[in-house]
């Protein structure tokens, strides 16, 4: 499932080309917060989901790629209960060309029932049917075993035939051999998914991160592009 070329999306592939200077800060906007998915944004532009468990350091992630405290941080995993929606932009650019979608974290034992009741209601739905979702980043921590809801969230966007990368958040944490292990352990547990280490701390693999979502907005906006495919 690709992103529809619309609108603002038609200069994308042009903007997205050079993938140097990707340290520079972007600029960003709330859009909205939902919790049912009537309350989406009207799809638009490209779209970047981001998930993982509710203490894997979702919200710093964000923040370290755009430079800014947009995403809320809290001592208390699972505060965030909606999807937050954030439009990215970079500077001298006169529109946003992407959009940032935070989803709530899940498998924090006081709250991870709620949550996934909560599931059907809009995570599902986004993740199902979001015309304009084209990557879905899954943070998972470099400093712990392997965990099922991480393993079950990479089935579910599989079987939704849904674009991800898998991300090792906190790699400033473990010593290289650690980090090597670490690596090894996650590859060997999801061996079909593209692993990228990150620290949002020291920013290791951001710029990498960057190059990622870049290159598939830019393809998923030719693909669509090519093939005539537009919003009603």
């Amino acid at each position: 499932m690709g992103c529809l070329d619309q609108g603002p999306t038609a200069s994308l592939a042009n903007s997205l080309s050079p993938v140097a200077n990707l340290s520079m800060r972007v600029l960003s906007r709330f859009m909205a917060s939902a919790t049912d998915a009537a309350q989406f944004p009207a799809p638009s532009l490209p779209e970047i989901a981001f998930l993982g468990r509710s203490n894997v350091g979702k919200s710093s992630v964000i923040n370290s790629l755009v430079g800014d405290k947009v995403a809320r941080t809290s001592s208390t995993p699972g505060r965030t209960r909606a999807i937050n929606f954030f439009e990215i932009r970079w500077p001298g650019k006169p529109r946003p060309e992407l959009i940032f979608a935070d989803l709530p974290g899940y498998g924090y034992a006081k709250i991870s029932r709620e949550i996934s009741q909560e599931w059907p209601k809009f995570i599902e739905p986004y993740l199902n049917e979001r015309p304009t979702l084209c990557l879905s980043i899954v943070l998972v921590d470099s400093n712990v075993p392997p965990q099922q809801s991480d393993r079950q969230l990479l089935d579910f966007l599989t079987s939704s035939d849904r674009e991800f990368l898998l991300v090792a958040t906190k790699s400033d944490r473990l010593s290289n051999n650690q980090l090597s292990g670490a690596l090894r352990t996650l590859t060997e547990e999801y061996p079909t998914a593209r692993l990228l280490p990150f620290s949002a701390k020291t920013g290791a693999g951001r710029d990498e991160l960057w190059k990622q979502i870049r290159q598939v907005a830019q393809r998923m906006t030719e693909a669509e592009a090519s093939s005539g495919t537009s919003l009603p």
